[in-house]
């Protein structure tokens, strides 16, 4: 069972507290498309999309979609004053050359290490991995926002991904429905955790080891 609409939107509200004006973002299909939904109105943050956008705003209103805006997912968008066009080369090029702050990207695996893997699901056919490859190797910062635990109760933050990597020591940040977790070269620092959980908890359902700051800090729901 996925997460619900209240616990996604928990995620992306603290993950849009990871950006600052004055940065150009990535935002990938899923719970980081709601990301722009948690920022003050008039933010001054570029959101970029692969398929060619750059300025993409909130979701829309439902029955107010436009059919010609979308995002790399096919999900509809809004657009903000400012907002230009390219074609797909081009963003990519903003990509590949380390031009993106941030990337927020949904994941099935990441190590204790921050090897991410996000692109096969087992069983499943699948187009490719996209442009999370590029994303998460050239992105300045590379957060991840996911479930917890997968639909049979394994935990996703694992010692080692036995999934196929899309890239390796790649992520810096994993927000799930339980805290937050920063990658460090010492192993993952559990840094923030959701009021409803406990850090007994947090250990009991990450298979990778966790360390506690010491200046942990208890978000309120």
């Amino acid at each position: 069972m996925g997460l619900g609409a209240e616990a996604r939107n928990r995620l992306a509200k603290r993950a849009a507290a990871e950006i600052r004006d004055g940065m150009l973002v990535n935002l990938g299909i899923g719970i980081p498309s709601l990301v722009p939904n948690h920022l003050r109105a008039d933010h001054q943050v570029m959101f970029q999309a692969e398929n060619g956008i750059v300025g993409m705003g909130s979701s829309p209103a439902m029955g107010h979609e436009d059919a010609h805006l979308c995002n790399a997912g096919g999900l509809p968008i809004t657009i903000r004053e400012g907002a230009s066009y390219c074609d797909s080369t081009l963003a990519f090029g903003m990509i590949r050359r380390g031009l993106v702050d941030v990337t927020i990207l949904g994941a099935l695996q990441v190590s204790e290490y921050g090897d991410l893997a996000n692109w096969i699901v087992p069983g499943k056919r699948v187009p490719g991995m996209g442009g999370a490859m590029e994303l998460a190797a050239k992105a300045k910062k590379v957060i991840v926002l996911m479930e917890h635990t997968d639909k049979d109760g394994i935990s996703k933050i694992m010692k080692n991904c036995t999934l196929p990597l899309t890239a390796k020591r790649c992520v810096h940040k994993v927000i799930t429905e339980l805290g937050v977790f920063s990658v460090t070269p010492k192993g993952l620092l559990l840094t923030d955790l959701f009021a409803s959980t406990t850090i007994e908890e947090v250990k009991k359902r990450t298979e990778a080891d966790v360390k506690v700051s010491s200046k942990l800090c208890i978000v309120k729901e």
